[in-house]
């Protein structure tokens, strides 16, 4: 089925069906309880969680209750989970739409907390997102897919990875010039990228770093900002909607990610074209792109130009003074969705409110804000 035919019987029932009952058995809904029951539908949260009945001693709290309650957190923008606990013990109607029906029922912030380092552990928002990209575009082409990178702020200290290596005593230095008759020449360790091109999915995954790091961009405004802790990296289809994300280390480049992160999407969706700033201007990602049956369209690197940036201005004026433009430069316009992705993440869905620590956590957190906003998404496509 198509996936606007889809998404559109699923907003018609839920408009037409499940508002209507849940409004008669809970009183009147609040646009915010609209928005967290759409996300809980679509999402189908509780096929996912791991539930183990029968086990000796107390049996556990109810788990899928908790995790539509992160999901609420996440579609309401809470910044901590002692403001969820909060708002489920004074609002009667988001309460008893995760699970719980009185007050007294509710879990002890504790309990929250060892819930999250569970779906943490099992990476339940990555599977729950995986499986909603899947099944929303299994018979859907997909024109374009914007990669860019973001910055996470995390409230930890950096790891220095190499201090243990500095310890040790550093090799001999090999005299400059050309080498001995019989001597043998060390070999130069291939960078990352070249490794990737002979790595599965999951050896890419392994090597990326993902200790928070400290990481250093220019912005729009050309100035240098610095800040601790990690990188999104995410891949946005048409209509702004997040089809894979990687978390790193802040410190990584971005180009780094983007062959594991475009293999990832290649097994979720397919499209035609890749879309990338100046960062990601390698000829491995290209050849990768080109691989998978994409075009990619990337940003100059004026490093990689001759003239530099003087070329790449004097190039564009000749282009707007004849009134030319490319097709590709055209496509490339449509890498701002991955733009407004990054700004929705961090501004309505707890992108800003990082109060955890460790890779898993912080990704099981972002996570849970991309899958909400997913859901968002496809549903402004229909609407």
């Amino acid at each position: 089925m198509a996936l606007l035919n889809c998404l559109s019987r699923t907003w018609s029932h839920i408009q037409a069906n499940l508002f209507p009952w849940l409004g008669e058995e809970l009183g009147p809904l609040t646009e915010s309880h609209k928005q967290v029951i759409t996300t809980l539908e679509v999402a189908d949260v509780e096929a996912f969680v791991q539930v183990w009945p029968g086990l000796p001693g107390r049996p556990p709290h109810d788990r899928a209750a908790l995790a539509r309650a992160f999901v609420a957190k996440a579609v309401l923008d809470l910044p901590t989970t002692t403001m969820l606990i909060e708002r489920l013990v004074v609002d009667k109607t988001l309460r008893r739409l995760c699970g719980w029906e009185r007050p007294g029922d509710l879990c002890s912030e504790s309990t929250f907390s060892r819930a999250f380092a569970e779906f943490a552990e099992s990476a339940l928002p990555v599977r729950i997102h995986a499986a909603l990209i899947k099944q929303s575009y299994q018979d859907r082409l997909v024109g374009h897919i914007a990669r860019d990178a973001t910055a996470i702020e995390a409230r930890e200290k950096p790891v220095k990875p190499m201090a243990e290596a500095s310890s040790a005593a550093p090799p001999p230095k090999r005299k400059r010039g050309r080498p001995r008759q019989g001597e043998v020449a060390a070999t130069k360790e291939p960078r990352r990228l070249e490794r990737q091109a002979g790595m599965s999915l999951a050896e890419m995954l392994a090597d990326l770093p993902k200790h928070c790091a400290v990481g250093t961009k220019r912005n729009a405004k050309g100035h240098t900002v610095s800040w601790i802790g990690y990188k999104l990296h995410l891949d946005v289809a048409d209509g702004d909607v997040p089809i894979s994300a990687i978390l790193t280390s802040a410190s990584l480049h971005d180009s780094q990610a983007a062959i594991p992160l475009a293999t990832m999407t290649a097994g979720r969706v397919t499209n035609l074209y890749d879309l990338m700033d100046s960062a990601y201007d390698a000829a491995e990602i290209r050849t990768k792109s080109i691989a998978l049956g994409h075009v990619p369209i990337i940003d100059a690197n004026p490093r990689a130009v001759p003239g530099g940036k003087e070329a790449i201005a004097a190039e564009a004026r000749a282009k707007r003074s004849a009134g030319y433009q490319l097709a590709e430069d055209v496509r490339y316009n449509a890498r701002s969705g991955s733009e407004r992705i990054n700004g929705r993440l961090k501004d309505d869905f707890g992108g800003r409110h990082l109060r955890v620590r460790g890779h898993a956590k912080v990704f099981c957190h972002l996570m849970f804000g991309v899958l909400a906003l997913t859901v968002d998404q496809l549903i402004r496509l229909v609407t």
